[in-house]
């Protein structure tokens, strides 16, 4: 693949602005400044490159994990508070990266993010029944007959049959460890209303096998790789 497509392909503007970014000599591979946009490179292995000092490595499509703090929303268009886009680099938004799935503005957590549109779909939509795994913080103490009728199931307002939690646990006084596998809209704040308590904080822990890692810290993102990929399809 030529020097321009790369570029182009990983969100580094329009064909033209790439060729004026690689013609300008702000292009390194291999500690080599490039400034022929038609000079090509194998993509068998893993190809980094540099822009303006910042390193990159091609990838064919982007997968990625963010730890998402409060007070963002999962749009491009939001209405009241900061998009979750702010928190990528431009050229992400660029080539085309979407959340998979979202978390009310409220909510902190893990997010995923791809512009591999099959994988998008596979992970929302409702067929797939994919368990999430959130932690909850109520305002009341939670007791057993809380936990059984989330488990048992409970009718939210407007639905005609009950939603019931794949697993729920205790891990604190206050603190619920729910796992569900539909996506409705506020379903664990419906669920845990219904159960009889009210959620005053919420946090997405797990998809499927993948855990958001300890290291991430809020607001910061990470790229997914194969074990990590594998992880998220082990339910």
């Amino acid at each position: 693949m030529d020097l321009e497509r790369i570029l182009f392909s990983q969100g580094f503007g329009s064909r033209r602005q790439c060729r004026a970014i690689i013609a300008a000599g702000r292009v390194r591979i291999g500690g080599e400044i490039l400034t022929d946009p038609a000079a090509g490179f194998p993509l068998l292995s893993p190809l980094d490159f540099e822009v303006d000092g910042e390193s990159w490595r091609y990838r064919e499509k982007a997968y990625l994990a963010l730890n998402k703090p409060a007070g963002y929303e999962c749009s491009r268009d939001p209405q009241h508070h900061l998009s979750v886009f702010h928190l990528l680099p431009p050229q992400l938004t660029t080539r085309g990266v979407q959340c998979v799935g979202r978390l009310d503005q409220d909510t902190t957590g893990l997010l995923l993010l791809s512009d591999d549109g099959a994988f998008v779909h596979a992970f929302t939509s409702p067929k797939r029944k994919v368990p999430k795994v959130y932690l909850a913080t109520t305002r009341h103490p939670i007791d057993d007959a809380q936990l059984a009728a989330l488990r048992d199931g409970v009718l939210l307002h407007g639905e005609s049959k009950p939603s019931a939690a794949l697993a729920a646990h205790q891990r604190d006084e206050r603190l619920l460890e729910l796992t569900v596998l539909e996506g409705k809209y506020h379903q664990v704040k419906r669920m845990v209303a219904a159960a009889g308590n009210r959620v005053e904080k919420l946090h997405r822990e797990r998809i499927g096998g993948f855990e958001l890692p300890a290291t991430l810290t809020e607001g910061q993102w990470c790229w997914l790789d194969e074990a990590e990929l594998a992880a998220l399809r082990r339910e």
